[in-house]
């Protein structure tokens, strides 16, 4: 086995980010244990808590440490103070949007997965979801979240919407060669009826497919793509589209795996990955120990596929799923006999030091004696 060093740069964030990030963290550091690798972890500011401390929401420093990282782990961004001032020149999301662009992080990779054990707190029918396991693949660093925007002197406000070629092909491959390891099945979401962007997509996306001959292309359009998620989730293996759909859709699959809590996310592209959770930063859980860390924690595990890892992400999923068939939860998965934050953290650490002897710490947990790695 090759042993591996790596630097890996730490945004807690805002509201429940640093709790979730911590979580993540010590699953990283059981992994390390158990597999012999040695991780640095550097934290640095981003968010509504780099606005208070400097002004910016993504200060020079910690733009030059994740440029000279190996990956970046992210917990999560926002405060209600700069939400509910539409008017403020400076917002927390800016600096996730200047990372992204300064990474080169074209490509954000989501998963959707319906697990067995949490059936029931999705608001789809179990019959409908059951099996789903699909990837969204959105691009990231183009169209209308960064295209000119602004008001004319009559009032008139505008978001101007572009891409070219480049940048549709460079997501497009990484789509492909996505599906080619998985069912391959991609499917196209674009609006090519009525945006010109669209057509480009498809036009791109059709010169590339052939490069695949064993990847089978569909395409949907935007409006009939957001319902065909909720008719039959299970048609789907990797959906490929633009930034703003994708942004819309992947949140609208959380609800099949039935907790935003359980979703992780990948950002790729030229520069380090960014690796978080896809949920938001939950101000008004700050601090009480009820956020489910397991989006963050399997955002890690992505990060362990991306080092070239893949017996280490297996064993962090591996624990996942016991945690989950062992209902060690958070409030939102189980109501009844809930689990902190912390608890649920270190049963999956406990579960990647030793996963056959996992189940043996769950009175520890439970306990609160959750402080041990």
């Amino acid at each position: 086995m090759e042993y591996l060093s790596k630097r890996i740069v730490v945004l807690p964030g805002d509201g429940v980010g640093p709790e979730v990030c911590g979580e993540a963290v010590r699953v990283l550091k059981a992994v390390a244990e158990r597999f012999g690798h040695r991780f640095t972890f550097d934290y640095q500011l981003m968010g509504a808590c780099a606005i208070d401390a400097t002004g910016s929401p993504l200060p020079d420093a910690t733009l030059e440490a994740c440029h000279q990282a190996d990956a970046v782990l992210l917990g999560a961004i926002g405060d209600p103070k700069y939400d509910n001032n539409p008017a403020a020149k400076v917002r927390p999301e800016q600096g996730l949007l200047g990372l992204r662009k300064s990474l080169g992080l074209y490509a954000n990779i989501r998963p959707v997965t319906a697990y067995e054990q949490l059936l029931e707190f999705s608001p789809l029918r179990p019959e409908r979801i059951a099996g789903t396991d699909l990837l969204i693949f959105r691009e990231l660093t183009g169209g209308v979240y960064f295209g000119e925007k602004g008001r004319t002197p009559d009032g008139t406000a505008f978001d101007h919407c572009t891409y070219n070629h480049e940048e549709i092909a460079r997501i497009a491959h990484r789509a492909f060669r996505a599906a080619q390891g998985r069912r391959q099945r991609l499917t196209l979401v674009d609006k090519a009826n009525v945006l010109e962007t669209s057509r480009l997509w498809r036009e791109v996306v059709q010169g590339i497919a052939p490069d695949y001959p064993e990847v089978a292309v569909d395409y949907l359009f935007v409006d009939n793509a957001a319902m065909q998620l909720i008719l039959n989730p299970r048609q789907f293996d990797v959906i490929l589209t633009e930034n703003m759909f994708g942004d819309i859709l992947s949140d609208e699959a959380s609800v099949i795996a039935g907790s935003l809590g359980l979703l992780p996310s990948a950002s790729l592209g030229d520069g380090a990955g960014l690796f978080e959770p896809v949920h938001g930063s939950y101000p008004q859980a700050k601090g009480k120990g009820i956020a489910n860390p397991i989006a963050a924690i399997l955002s890690a595990a992505m990060m362990l596929d991306y080092f070239g890892l893949p017996d280490e992400a297996r064993a962090v999923r591996a624990a996942v799923e016991n945690a989950l068939s062992e209902e060690v939860l958070t409030p939102e998965l189980n109501p009844g006999a809930p689990y902190t934050t912390e608890q649920v953290g270190s049963f999956i650490a406990y579960g990647v030091l030793d996963l056959m002897d996992c189940h043996l710490h769950r009175s520890n947990v439970a306990c609160g004696k959750s402080t041990i790695i």
